[in-house]
């Protein structure tokens, strides 16, 4: 029976699937057709803009010399690996969970792909109110932003739920 649930929740990787293939279709797009750092306004606070970044979120250890590469592709990889575990190990019913786990997990295999194969992440979304710019992301970012914000709602529902039957 266990193992008939882990097929249906390793379902769920389709969906990390497309948010590797949508996140490095981007990346590609916006290499090919973008000038690093000269925004395209799409909108009042949206422009497209070529960045590169060697650290993490909001580049931290951008600039630490080259050793953060191998960190942050490992960190992702074991990362990675543990979320795939933990998705598989959920119960059918927890499907708002494994998607979130699954954009989670696609998130951090696109970015890691950028990582090994040039030691760097492209970014090229850029929200900006005024002269105040967000860091800019990518679909990667984004797919693990949502997966988080997911898990997190989820949690505090379950929280919320146990706390109202006791």
């Amino acid at each position: 029976m266990k193992l008939i649930t882990n097929a249906a929740m390793a379902r769920w990787l389709w969906l990390s699937l497309l948010v590797v293939i949508l996140d490095q279709a981007t990346k590609w797009l916006a290499e090919a057709l973008l000038e690093p750092f000269r925004p395209i306004a799409i909108g009042p606070l949206l422009n497209l803009t070529l960045m590169y970044n060697e650290g993490a979120a909001f580049s931290f250890l951008s600039n630490a010399g080259g050793w953060q590469r191998w960190f942050f592709a490992a960190f992702a990889l074991v990362m990675t690996i543990a979320l795939v575990i933990w998705l598989v190990r959920l119960a059918k019913h927890e499907g708002v969970t494994a998607a979130a786990l699954a954009l989670v997990i696609g998130g951090a295999i696109g970015n890691l792909i950028d990582r090994l194969l040039t030691g760097r992440v492209v970014d090229f979304i850029d929200f900006y109110v005024g002269t105040w710019h967000w860091p800019a992301f990518n679909v990667a970012d984004s797919a693990i932003t949502l997966g988080i914000v997911l898990l997190l709602v989820t949690g505090f529902r379950e929280e919320l739920s146990k706390k109202t039957k006791a």
